[in-house]
């Protein structure tokens, strides 16, 4: 099998892995609230328990991503975070006490730490033309598990048996659900998934050997007897074959046997303090903030409004999740046309506008039943639509103008950055949502400063010029 069939099948397990962690989230969202309850927990469990999942992959995606980077490998990281959320999913689903489903919730957050290595491995195995699409395929994996989660739960919310000593219900079987799956995905990824060489080490490789040919045809020349003094300058050293093969072995040296270490000359200032990268980040932050404080905000509006019981509720999150799938489709396709920092302008227009528009139409909604109906579909459909835009190419973006070597946990960092974001919006937004102007109001002078920061340095977002020499792959950081 060669490396391109093996990228492909890799590929295709971080795909799946992805899934499942969206699969996860749609099968566990709609139960932990009312298992909660039954377990006697107060109502800020329900917080705790979404926000430590967040948590300890914040806090672990860096460690992982450090790890990747020091061991050039990905696949034994993998392995590894899983059995964190097989752990914690057959916790979920032991449920004695309340403190046990939030340490389950803490616990299965650390697999999620993994996906940094992943983001790292992504880079360093695409060229830079073609990543925008493989990131916006990733994506739309995550968004097609949340898509086919709630099928699951129409079967896991007929099961009513006991398994041993466990009470298999409703609420417990979302976690031996996931348990058993993320053990297949385990299997899955030790005989799909391979470490397959950087598209970088595979260039150098090929410079490499361009250098032994160019060598063998020098050493076919005839030196000449009689030349000028420049060109007896030029072609000194290049009089003896042994002292060519000895200069060819020692430019290759660095690439082959000397160990490298990545974070040698690493300075976290130098790398995340430059003005495209604190923009980027910046991106992450608002689009994390702004789209869980939206998912906060729906259900207690359409409630509120519109009388969306389960089943209303059910269907509008499954368009959603079609709308986004699509969405990350044509921005896959539109990367491939146009520059990623073009494609995170129109997402950041396309944001603010549905900002305005729920702000006008929402906070203060008149007029009939289907007038409201028709302006909140609109609000929602406008912000759902500028999601793919701006989450692709900020990550994109993000890594072109980070180094390659210490990606893994250079999107560590920026995962961690989305990680607190996913913690703080649903915190602001879960006590103003009769508050409307104020929390929306707060997301549109997010929006709009993103939006000035992104126009000031759209200069400097793009991806620096590459120097293609044999030598510099082992040099700065």
């Amino acid at each position: 099998m060669d490396n391109h069939q093996k990228r492909n099948l890799t590929f295709l397990t971080i795909g799946l892995i992805f899934m499942l962690s969206g699969i996860e989230y749609a099968v566990i969202l709609p139960t932990i609230w009312r298992y909660l309850q039954i377990l006697e927990a107060p109502p800020y469990f329900l917080g705790l328990g979404l926000s430590a999942f967040s948590l300890s992959g914040l806090l672990t995606g860096p460690l992982f991503g450090f790890w990747s980077d020091r061991s050039k490998t990905t696949k034994s990281i993998i392995l590894f975070s899983n059995l964190f959320e097989i752990g914690g999913n057959f916790m979920y689903f032991i449920g004695y006490s309340k403190w046990l489903l939030l340490c389950s919730r803490l616990i299965s957050g650390v697999g999620a730490g993994a996906g940094s290595s992943i983001f790292g491995f992504l880079t360093r195995s695409t060229h830079s033309e073609e990543r925008a699409g493989v990131f916006a395929a990733i994506m739309a994996c995550r968004q097609v598990g949340l898509l086919i989660g709630p099928v699951f739960n129409l079967f896991l919310r007929l099961c009513d048996f006991k398994l041993g000593p466990f009470v298999v219900n409703k609420y417990t079987s979302p976690g031996i659900f996931m348990c058993l799956l993320w053990v297949l995905v385990q299997f899955v990824v030790l005989a799909m998934y391979w470490d397959v060489p950087p598209i970088s080490s595979e260039g150098v490789a090929v410079m490499v050997e361009m250098k032994q040919e160019q060598v063998a045809e020098e050493e076919e020349e005839e030196v000449p007897l009689i030349g000028s003094d420049e060109e007896a300058a030029y072609t000194y050293k290049s009089v003896s074959t042994e002292e060519l093969e000895t200069s060819a072995s020692s430019e290759m040296q660095p690439v082959s046997d000397r160990p490298s270490n990545p974070f040698r000359n690493f300075s976290a200032s130098r790398e995340f303090l430059r003005e495209e990268v604190v923009v980027l980040l910046t991106a992450q932050f608002i689009t994390l903030f702004n789209q869980t404080a939206l998912e906060t905000m729906v259900t207690p509006l359409t409630q509120r409004y519109f009388g969306f019981g389960e089943l209303g509720n059910s269907l509008m999150y499954s368009l959603c999740g079609v709308e986004v799938i699509l969405g990350f489709f044509f921005v896959r396709w539109l990367s491939r046309k146009v520059a990623d920092r073009a494609v995170l302008a129109a997402g950041l227009v396309i944001c603010c506008t549905a900002c305005v528009w729920c702000l006008i139409f929402l906070c203060n909604p008149r007029g009939g039943y289907g007038w409201e109906l028709s302006a909140f579909i609109i609000g929602v459909f406008l912000q759902l639509l500028g999601l793919p835009f701006v989450a692709v190419s900020q990550v994109s973006l993000f890594s072109k103008v980070t180094a390659e070597k210490t990606q893994g946990f250079s999107q560590g960092v920026r995962r961690s950055v989305g990680g607190l974001a996913t913690i703080l919006g649903p915190l602001w937004a879960g006590g103003l949502t009769n508050n409307l102007y104020i929390m929306l109001g707060m997301m549109l002078a997010l929006l709009i400063m993103i939006t000035v920061m992104t126009a000031l340095s759209y200069d400097r977002l793009t991806a620096p010029r590459a120097v293609h020499c044999a030598q510099s792959s082992d040099s700065g950081g």
